[in-house]
Parts: C-alpha cells; structure tokens; sequence
C-alpha cells in the first residue's frame, strides 16, 4: 500500500519559505515600531532577502526532490524540486527583490506605507521563488498566485494618486482573466489526464482517449493562453505601459525583471515538461507570438516623445514588451530542437534582468529631482554626474545589445543562434530587424546623456541615497562582470534545465 505521507526536505524549501516568515515577521513588526524608526521594516527585508540567497548556496548541486508520496524519488513524481534549474530562477528572483529592497528604502520613508509595502513585496518575492520549483499543475498555479495578488496591491499603494489606482485596477482585471483561463486548462488537463504532476502529465498525453482528446487540446491551449497574459505576449500586453506608470517606480522595476520571470518560468515549465506531446502547436505559435511582441514592443518604444511626462517609464515599459519577444524565441525553438535551448531564455534572462534593474536605478535617482521621469530630464546627465550617465549608458548598450555591453550582444546571439538551429529562420530575420528599430531608441537616450545641458536638466540632482548608489553599483558591477566574462552566465545557463 503506497504511503500518503509526504517526505518534506526543509533545506529544499528554505530560500522561500525564510521569505515569507520575514514577510510575516514585518507584518507583526509593523503593528508594534514607532513611525519614526519604520526604516527597521526595510532593513529586515534586506536581511531576509540576503539570508534566502545565501541558502541557495547549499542546494548548488542540484539534486534535491520533496513533497514526494515515496521515500523513492526515481519512480514518484515529487511537487518541489530544487534542480539547476529552479536554483538559478530564484538566484535571479531573490536578487532582483533584493535590488528592489535597496531602491524603496527612500520612498517607504516619505510617501509609501513601510510595513504594508514590505510585507507585500517579500510575499510576492516568496511566491516568485516557490514557482521555479514547483513541478506540478497546482503547486504551479498557486506559487504565481502568491506571486501575483501582493503586486496588484503594491501597484496600486500610492494612495490618493489616480494613476495608481487606475494602474493597479487594470492589471488586477487583466491578471485574473489570465488566472481564470489557467484554471480552466488546468481543470480540463487533469481531466483528461487524472493527475497534476507535470512529468505524468507529459507520458498521460502521449496516451489521452479518443472521447477526450478534444478536452486535453482545449486544456493545453487555455493553460498557454493563461501564461502569455502573464509573461505580457502580444495581444495580451495592453497592461504593461498603463500599469508601469501608475506604480512606484521601484515595483515597476520588480515587475520588469521578476514578473516577468514568473511567466517565463511558468511557460517553459507547462510546454517543455508538461505538454512536449503538443511541441507541434506550441511551438508555432509562441514563434508567431514572439514575432508580434517584439515587433509591438519596439515599434511603440520607438514612438515614445521625450518630452512627454513618464517618457522614460513608458520606454522601458515598451521595452519589457520586445524583451519579452526576445526570451520567447528559445521557448518556440525548443519545439522542434529539443528543451537544451532553453538555456538560452535562462542566459538573455539573467542579462535583462541586471541592466535593466540597473536603469530603473538610474530613473528613480533621477525622478528625486525630476518627478516626471522624462526621457529629456535625463539630458546632461553626464555634466550634472558622470558616473551615473556612463552607468546608464552602459545599461541601455546591454539591452540594445552593443559593445560595451558584451554580455547584452552575446545574449541576442545565442537567442538568434537558438532560431536559426531550430530551423525558425524567418524567426531570426524579423529578431534582426527588431534589434536595428531597438538600436535607434536606446540609443538616442544614451546620446541625450552626453548632450549640453539645457535649462532644469542641468541642475545638479540631490545627493544620491546610499542604498540607491548601491543598487546602481552592484548592477553596474555584475554587468561588468559579465561582459567581461559572458561564458559564465553562458555556460551556467546552458546546464541550468532539469
């Protein structure tokens, strides 16, 4: 008789598990320090966050499964694995909360309410790190759930602001249509199927009934439709700019970088493991997918009037927007070419998510003095302080994918390399010339840096927030690193899958 209890491997679990207890911690916190030493809340995020990336570092070999019904992890599916993976997703999830962390201290201090606004992000960032491990549907359904509700009430936070409120309102609307269509696969696949578990979903559709194979085609295509909402695919985009603008500005950089691999991981998850029977119907259609959203991303950031309020907010919203199309390519190509292309979204993931952590630092130092974020407030950057512009600059080189940002070329050639292999060559010609229309925006920001400062750009900005100036420094420094050695961030992604 098979045993129903489960083995728990704590040691496997603790990076977000530790999370959410300091997320709990705060909130009880909050209920008992003084106003004036609130920035207590903000420090032990911090700690938390640190705490939960250093625990990352026992699991390095990769090799731990709980949540199992066996004591015997090869002939029982287990909900939680901590493979390479999964370590490498909440490396970049943990990290990227905790640059987050480093750039809200200032704003929970002066307008923001500090316990409400850290509970809520170390709660998101605790679901974020539990999906990358989660290995079946629901465990899988309930990590971006966890990872999603607390964003909707971080967006919306700024109270009294009717942007905000507008912001948060629309990608509630949008994320629980998302939700409500995973379900709905998700419910049609374990019928079909009779199980959650991902890997005996995979050999279950390999053998689905005659009288059922309608059900399980409508559950893998409402599963993906419910995934390309929360990875921002076009059409299901039209929340991303709306959205960024009406949210504090450092919850619009977690939701660039970590939302964003919160959908990423949740797709390659159900098409690479669970549904690689249907590679034939996925596999065209994220290619098609990827395709429209780059090509709507860079089109629209293209557009973007410098002069505009929230300008420079709007392009990188757009720009989240074409990167999104870029992590697609390695997704489709693994339809036809086997899921070793994966470590190529794994690659371009860690790339994007650094520099573009790092020039949202530069935009909310910049936004102290400038509240309206333009693009133009940012002209000569360069005289008022050098080394944030060359900082700047050298993030928008990353993510057009130009010298000296080596590790943003290398990370669009490996994608392009991933279409090309995998025979998707009209893929790689519409990247092409997608990364040319990308070339014009970025760069003519980073030339606005160097320009002679005309008018209120020219004034000097305020003293730089210590944890602001560290956050800038540690995304500038990894993206040096990584420039300076892309075969690191290569090779590491390229052993990351299962």
């Amino acid at each position: 008789m098979t045993s129903l209890v489960q083995s728990v491997d704590w040691l496997a679990i603790a990076p977000p598990v530790l999370t959410a207890v300091v997320a709990l911690v705060v909130l009880v916190a909050d209920l008992f320090v003084p106003q004036e030493r609130k920035q207590l809340l903000g420090w032990t995020a911090i700690g938390g966050l640190t705490a939960a990336l250093a625990l990352l570092l026992p699991l390095r070999s990769g090799d731990r499964e709980t949540f199992c019904l066996t004591a015997d992890t090869r002939t029982q599916a287990c909900s939680y694995t901590a493979d390479h993976f999964t370590l490498v997703i909440q490396l970049l999830v943990l990290a990227g909360a905790l640059l987050t962390a480093l750039l809200s201290l200032d704003a929970t201090r002066e307008r923001l309410p500090a316990g409400e606004y850290w509970f809520l992000l170390l709660s998101s960032a605790a679901g974020a790190a539990l999906l990358p491990a989660s290995r079946d549907l629901a465990t899988l359904v309930v990590a971006l759930e966890v990872a999603s509700l607390p964003a909707f009430a971080l967006v919306g936070l700024k109270r009294g602001d009717r942007m905000s409120g507008e912001a948060a309102l629309k990608f509630f609307l949008s994320s629980v249509t998302a939700t409500a269509v995973t379900l709905l696969g998700v419910s049609f696949v374990y019928a079909a199927t009779g199980t959650l578990h991902l890997t005996e979903v995979a050999q279950r559709l390999d053998d689905v009934p005659g009288q059922l194979q309608t059900l399980s085609e409508a559950g893998v295509a409402l599963t993906l439709v419910g995934f390309a909402f929360k990875t921002a695919a076009v059409p299901f985009h039209f929340w991303v700019p709306d959205t960024y603008v009406g949210a504090p500005l450092p919850v619009a950089a977690y939701l660039s970088v970590v939302g964003k691999a919160v959908g990423f991981t949740g797709l390659v998850l159900v098409t690479v493991v669970a549904f690689p029977s249907y590679a034939d119907v996925w596999g065209p259609a994220l290619a098609v997918l990827a395709a429209l959203t780059m090509t709507a991303g860079n089109v629209a950031a293209l557009r973007q009037v410098s002069t505009r309020a929230w300008s420079a907010v709007r392009l990188l919203a757009w720009s989240s927007v074409a990167q999104a199309g870029y992590l697609l390519v390695p997704i489709a190509a693994a339809a036809y070419s086997g899921d070793d292309q994966i470590g190529a979204t794994v690659a371009y993931a860690l790339m994007y998510a650094v520099v573009n952590l790092g020039a949202f630092a530069v935009v909310v130092l910049v936004a102290r003095t400038h509240p309206e974020s333009r693009i133009a407030d940012h002209r000569g950057l360069y005289a008022a302080s050098p080394a944030t512009a060359l900082a700047l600059g050298f993030f928008l080189l990353n993510l057009a994918g130009l010298p000296p940002g080596i590790i943003g070329l290398f990370a669009k050639v490996t994608v392009f390399s991933a279409a090309v292999d995998a025979g998707l060559g009209w893929l790689a010609a519409i990247m092409g010339v997608n990364v040319v229309i990308g070339l014009c925006y970025y760069l003519r920001w980073t030339a606005l840096l160097f320009r002679a400062p005309e008018g209120a750009a020219g004034k000097a900005p305020h003293r730089a927030p210590v944890p602001v100036t560290l956050a800038i420094v540690l995304t500038a420094a990894a993206g040096a690193v990584l420039s300076g050695y892309p075969q690191f961030a290569l090779r590491f992604a390229a052993t990351t899958l299962f």
